[in-house]
């Protein structure tokens, strides 16, 4: 397909889906950056990069944001899928309510948006679906198993939905970070200090538990080099099937690749899970 020109983003107020949209703007392209409070985008608003309102868990205001979109521009030739969610925590000591929102939110709220601007790519001739995965969705770490598992889900969704749309024309692409420097990881903590008393079975872990969305090293690349870095590939008139990038990517790949046993073993070493 030619080089994509209109851009929609979902979860655009933080982290890379905001360097992204900002990225993707000084790149040529016409970017609608979306997120359930666009007044957070306010500051990044110019003439070729328009804050936008979409909840991806609420048909209602897709379809709203999609007209707003069609309404401007007359097409979107690229749908990046970045919204997601995480919580860092023992997955049995874990409020499944929690646990459903970063599944609704991670993969459910994917689709919903997929489904969406399907009719509009196909009627056009093609697309560019960006799906924005991880490498912990190849890499299992403790204490973040719902994460990973959307993340794995994800890549096994585009690389379905990559021949099921082929027919029409429809690129899939996988991003699937490493080590970036978002407010993720920070945010997925809230409420950790409950493991940190006796009645939790897992007190004796809690700084394991808190060093997994603490535990920087300096090693993460930041989201803005991060959205410098994978631009030019989603942007290529070939579409890569999976981009790389971050902080730490060789070796956390190479760890993910490593016999199940072999890695199980270092990662429990490396969380203190003895």
């Amino acid at each position: 397909m030619p080089r994509p020109r209109t851009v929609l983003i979902t979860g655009c107020s933080t982290g890379i889906g905001r360097a992204l949209a900002l990225a993707m703007a000084d790149a040529g392209c016409e970017v609608f950056a979306s997120a359930r409070r666009p007044e957070t985008l306010a500051d990044i608003a110019r003439d070729n990069l328009h804050p936008l309102q979409l909840d991806v868990l609420d048909g209602a205001s897709i379809q709203a944001a999609l007209a707003k979109v069609y309404d401007r521009a007359g097409r979107v030739d690229m749908l990046v899928n970045n919204a997601g969610l995480s919580v860092t925590a023992p997955l049995v000591e874990t409020d499944l309510a929690r646990l459903q929102g970063v599944i609704d939110t991670n993969l459910t709220g994917c689709i919903a948006m997929i489904q969406a601007i399907f009719p509009h790519m196909a009627d056009a001739g093609g697309g560019r679906i960006v799906n924005v995965g991880s490498v912990v969705g190849e890499l299992p770490v403790p204490f973040t198993a719902t994460y990973c598992a959307t993340k794995a889900g994800l890549h096994m969704l585009s690389d379905v939905l990559r021949m099921e749309v082929h027919p029409f024309g429809i690129d899939v692409v996988t991003v699937q970070p490493a080590a970036v420097s978002t407010e993720i990881e920070a945010r997925s903590g809230e409420g950790v200090e409950a493991f940190a008393s006796e009645q939790s079975r897992y007190h004796r872990f809690y700084q394991s538990i808190r060093k997994r969305f603490e535990g920087q090293d300096g090693s993460a690349m930041s989201a803005a080099d991060f959205a410098a870095h994978i631009t030019p590939q989603l942007l290529a008139e070939k579409a890569p099937r999976v981009v790389h990038g971050g902080g730490k990517n060789g070796m956390l790949r190479a760890l993910a690749r490593l016999p199940a046993g072999v890695r199980d073993k270092l990662m429990r070493n490396e969380y203190g899970l003895q």
